[in-house]
């Protein structure tokens, strides 16, 4: 089945919040870092943004997934119905600081089809930008990769093979408690973190999925733990093959090359390729 999305790119929402210290101080307790309380002031780290701007569909809207129903600003995928996160890159031109009123303009920039080794493909790429109220500059910029995949589409596919390890290494093992904590950061109410009979039974998964979003702040953070003076300008990231709860990860980064360039990538216990990214640093 082919549909042509062509009419939703341009389309465009608007959503507003707050910079507050709260849910900083708990993605910090998430991440397992020592940091001081946040105050008034204070730069948010990189990524937080992604804590901000919260989904707030009704119960009664949600589709069997925990997501909200298709339509609206998305277009209505309804012959995919797998979505997740395939990656994004992002730019940022100055620090969002606690206090700050927000605002984020969403647009649709692209819709593609591609057909895969297991079937349709369909990618929404969502350009948002970030303000402070009644200020024209640009604070963030961020390029989201959406994929919609068939629901008969293997569940889980071979990994890619990593690179040999990097300069800096940390493991880590998700677990189900650290997935509740960032699904309810994010106010995600996807079954595939959360819920284990849905995930093993309905979608074939051997264990609750840990979230993009959650490896590719967890590789970031990499950088902040090894660098911690350094200020990251722009990541980029593509999940490549998921993990999954209770399996060690390991988060692999290099040092900095002359133009302040940094290779990250996440691999399973097994050695597989599951996130590469790229930071650059100030």
């Amino acid at each position: 089945m082919s549909t042509d999305y062509a009419a939703w790119v341009g389309r465009q929402e608007q959503q507003h919040d707050v910079v507050v210290p709260g849910p900083l101080d708990r993605l910090a307790a998430t991440l397992d870092r020592d940091d001081p309380p946040f105050a008034a002031g204070d730069a948010a780290p990189p990524l937080a943004h992604w804590i901000l701007f919260l989904p707030q569909a009704r119960h009664s809207s949600l589709g069997p997934d925990g997501h909200p129903a298709r339509g609206g600003f998305l277009p209505p995928v309804h012959h995919l119905p797998r979505r997740m996160w395939a990656g994004g890159r992002l730019r940022f031109h100055a620090p969002l600081r606690v206090g700050m009123a927000l605002t984020r303009t969403s647009t649709i920039a692209e819709v593609t089809r591609r057909e895969g080794a297991s079937g349709e493909l369909i990618f929404v790429t969502v350009r948002h930008e970030l303000r402070e109220d009644g200020q024209d500059a640009v604070l963030l910029t961020e390029e989201h990769d959406i994929v919609y995949r068939s629901a008969d589409t293997p569940a889980v596919k071979s990994a890619p093979a990593a690179p040999p390890p990097g300069d800096w290494q940390r493991q880590i093992v998700p677990d189900a408690v650290m997935l509740f904590r960032y699904s309810a950061l994010t106010f995600n109410g996807h079954r595939i973190h959360y819920d284990r009979d849905y995930v093993t039974r309905e979608e074939g998964y051997p264990g609750l999925i840990v979230h993009g979003p959650l490896t590719a702040t967890l590789l970031l953070d990499l950088v902040r733990r090894q660098l911690p003076q350094a200020t990251v300008t722009a990541f980029s990231f593509r999940a490549l093959s998921p993990l999954f709860d209770g399996a060690p990860v390991t988060l692999h980064g290099t040092a900095p090359d002359a133009e302040g360039r940094i290779t990250l990538w996440a691999t399973n216990p097994s050695g597989g390729l599951a996130m590469r990214g790229e930071a650059r640093i100030a």
